[in-house]
């Protein structure tokens, strides 16, 4: 073939390639573009060409996403509350506050809602995922058809992180077997630090660095989560800045605080000192004088009721005034101190020369405040979740412990109450704003002119991500990875940054949790009267369609929802109870069921264990979470280690599940071996050898008998070395429900906290662990007994 022919066939296929789309932003990933060069038969007869990288559109933002956790309207300075959030206010004032924003009342819901831009029942998260069941609206796994924000910004040039909370991982699949698609790094989030599950210590956290647990600093006794969270966003962020400056990042922050453990360090805790003695009643009044002050509601806003079961502040003795009063300082403390590490993000990107042209999205809670702490506030969460009385004067004894270390605490359901002001209900209560209302501000200097105004569109966490979409110039996707993609349900809020009094464009939603429903149209909302507290795990049993009232509300003349105008108007009332069941229909919300207990049954959902009695491990095995671990409760069980003694002796955790707060641990200490039953740090029952192990091979075993005869009760603890008894001792209570809430089962060492306070993490063996087996025998429970357990098993879910 000539030279001449050879060049012309080349020419030809070449021009065709250059005039195919090649840059399609509704199909991602996006397809690399085709060669633009020319091929001759030499390089001097030819023009290079590399693929075009994939680019943002021109001049879109960076975007940083703050969200908090179980923090209420009526919490933080900026909406009016009690609790200073100076970075919160700086954005306000760079930016728009909104005070009808809304989530869905719980946790994984409304994180779900807002990376995908699509109701929680749509994307399959009617609940928390430890409540997952079989049915569309609930079973915990997202679609590939309802692809994230993550996916879409990173598709389009974006960086992107995720750093904090996550709890979007169904229940099953936590463990480090994953699978790891619907993980951060699975939903298009390029990095990831934080954790997996509802909550975690301050102190000790069950940290996750992308899909693999990583263990903080024993030795540092001034480490914070939340410091090192921050750090760890500014240095990323940095880092993308500095190595590609044109590129825009997408980092979504989501503390894991105010939710319980409420930890702080302690000198943001004495900042509070006194400052709440006046009571949970007082500041409600105190904080809707500020609100109606600073605008965030209207003036004519009317406070509502304090909710049956929440006892008057003025009735508690001055012993429960004092204690309850610096838990209420705790929380404080804990939520200003996060507040400062989100200035020292924004202060970061600041500082690059980059504020400007970030859009920063603080969402101030993802449901309301948290009323599940009881009416008495908590030293450790376990023995609540446990059923395990805990004498006040105990918890007056140890006030000074708590947020720090020693402590797994949360405040008393009358702060709940305060932290919602104006609203009625807290967490959980989808029916009413004190569980959906939470403030939010949006600043972009470079888009809001019109700043520190206040927004009052209606608006729900569902529109985060088209708001998002909209701000960067990125179409919704009409596919991801080759998926066909559903509409969003949410409309974008960019309209407001123009017009700060427009009209909302968002006229109808729907909420639902646990059978609490209500729905928003145009200015009305018709709800259900919920049947059980949410302090209560076990609900009443009501029909779940008939057994329930209906208030109704006309919010535009009633900001806080005080006047019932079901019996003045029950045809508006009808006309919007037959719209809620039309949009549950449209968006997955059937079969409303109001339980709680059966739904966190294993049995609902896929899971590891179930079936297995026999479980083999080995050592550096550890961060097993209890869903995927054996189950030690109410059952006879045993533990078997085989180890390699050295001539100097061996020391160290053989294995532990849970840590300071309730678990058990086998281990070696002084060369004797040692078991431990933690009752939720009320008590410690110990077996230990008396006789010092000999070096060379060794069988340890701890076999355990339990009682039987319902939950939680005793049993007989044997230990034996090579077969022979070396101690007995009898244990005349147990764990009926829960180990933990974010520890885990270890193999050769300790992670998070030690179960017994003789040795300190890690505590690594420093023998040789051939492996430990570990072997459960079922006991029979009555049904009585079962659903004992099981509502236990809620109490613990459900505050998370």
């Amino acid at each position: 073939m000539c030279r001449s022919l050879f060049c012309m066939l080349l020419s030809i296929v070449f021009a065709s390639a250059v005039s195919a789309d090649d840059f399609n932003r509704t199909k991602l990933p996006i397809r690399q573009a085709p060669f633009k060069g020319k091929i001759g038969l030499t390089p001097a007869e030819s023009v290079k060409d590399f693929p075009a990288e994939v680019k943002a559109p021109e001049g879109a933002p960076n975007v940083l996403i703050i969200l908090t956790d179980d923090v209420g309207f009526g919490a933080s300075s900026t909406f009016g509350g009690p609790i200073p959030t100076p970075t919160f206010d700086r954005l306000a004032n760079s930016g728009l506050r909104y005070n009808q924003f809304h989530t869905t009342a719980l946790c994984s819901p409304t994180r779900a809602a807002l990376i995908t831009g699509r109701n929680h029942h749509h994307v399959s998260t009617g609940g928390i995922m430890e409540i997952g069941v079989g049915y569309p609206g609930y079973n915990t796994v997202v679609r590939k058809s309802c692809g994230t924000i993550g996916q879409i910004l990173k598709y389009n040039g974006y960086n992107t992180a995720w750093f904090g909370k996550n709890h979007n991982v169904p229940d099953w699949q936590t463990s480090q077997a994953g699978p790891f698609d619907l993980w951060p790094v699975g939903l298009g989030f390029e990095y990831f630090y934080g954790f997996v599950g509802g909550d975690t210590s301050q102190w000790s956290p069950a940290i996750v660095e992308n899909t693999r647990p990583v263990e903080p600093p024993t030795d540092d006794p001034d480490y914070n989560f939340d410091e090192d969270m921050a750090n760890r966003a500014i240095n990323w962020i940095r880092m993308q800045n500095a190595v590609a400056p044109d590129k825009p990042f997408f980092c979504y922050y989501a503390t894991g605080t105010a939710h319980a453990p409420h930890h702080a360090p302690k000198e943001w805790i004495e900042k509070f000192d006194g400052q709440f003695d006046q009571g949970w009643d007082k500041v409600r009044e105190q904080t809707l004088a500020r609100q109606k002050q600073a605008r965030v509601v209207p003036e004519g806003t009317k406070l509502t009721k304090r909710s049956k079961g929440i006892r008057a502040w003025d009735d508690l003795n001055d012993k429960e005034k004092e204690v309850y009063a610096h838990m209420m300082e705790v929380y404080a403390g804990a939520l200003s101190h996060a507040d400062h590490q989100f200035g020292k993000i924004i202060d970061a990107i600041d500082e690059m020369g980059e504020l400007d042209n970030t859009l920063v999205i603080y969402i101030q809670g993802d449901n309301g405040a948290s009323a599940e702490g009881s009416p008495n506030g908590l030293l450790n969460e376990m023995t609540f979740f446990n059923n395990i009385e805990v004498p006040f004067e105990e918890v007056y004894k140890r006030k000074d412990d708590l947020g720090g270390p020693k402590t797994f605490n949360h405040y008393p359901i009358g702060w709940a109450h305060a932290m919602d002001t104006p609203f009625q209900w807290t967490k959980q209560v989808a029916s009413h704003f004190g569980g959906t209302r939470n403030g939010m501000v949006i600043s972009w200097p470079k888009k809001i002119k019109d700043a520190g105004k206040v927004c009052s569109q209606f608006h729900h966490v569902i529109d985060i991500t088209p708001t998002i979409l909209e701000a960067t110039g990125v179409p919704s996707p009409d596919s991801i990875d080759g998926v066909t993609q559903e509409p969003m349900d949410g409309v974008s809020l960019a309209y407001t940054w123009e017009d700060t009094k427009a009209k909302s464009k968002r006229t109808t939603q729907y909420f639902e949790m646990f059978a609490n429903r209500a729905i928003y149209d145009n200015g009305w909302v018709a709800c259900t009267t919920p049947t059980t507290p949410p302090w209560v795990s076990v609900a009443e049993a009501v029909d779940v369609i008939n057994g329930y009232d209906w208030e109704l509300y006309n919010i535009e003349d009633d900001f806080s929802e005080s006047e019932n105008l079901a019996e003045k108007h029950p045809d508006k009332l009808k006309e919007l109870q037959r719209l809620f069941y039309i949009e549950a229909v449209k968006f997955d919300v059937l079969p409303l069921d109001n339980s709680k207990v059966e739904r966190l049954d294993i049995s609902n959902r896929p899971s590891l264990t179930e079936g297995r009695n026999k479980f083999v491990y080995y050592e550096g095995m550890t961060r097993i979470p209890e869903g995927s671990a054996p189950d030690l409760k109410n059952k006879s069980f045993g533990i078997s280690a085989l180890v390699d003694i050295p001539e100097e002796g061996a020391e160290g955790l053989l294995m532990t599940q849970g840590g300071r707060f309730a678990g058990v641990g086998l281990y070696v200490l002084d060369n004797k071996p040692v078991f431990v039953y933690n009752l939720c740090d009320v008590e410690r029952y110990r077996v230990e050898g008396k006789e010092p192990l000999k070096p060379g091979k060794h069988a340890i075993a701890l076999d355990f008998k339990y009682d039987g005869g319902g939950l939680a009760k005793g049993g007989t603890a044997t230990l034996s070395v090579d077969g022979e008894v070396v101690a007995t001792t009898e244990f005349p209570q147990t764990i009926g429900y829960r180990m933990s809430l974010d520890e885990t089962l270890d193999i050769g060492e300790d992670t998070g906290t030690p179960v017994s306070e003789d040795y300190k993490v890690p505590f690594k063996f420093t023998g040789e662990i051939e492996k430990v087996t570990i072997q459960i025998t079922n006991h029979e429970l009555t049904d009585e007994q079962l659903k004992q357990y099981r509502e236990q098993q809620a109490k613990a879910a459900l505050s998370r």
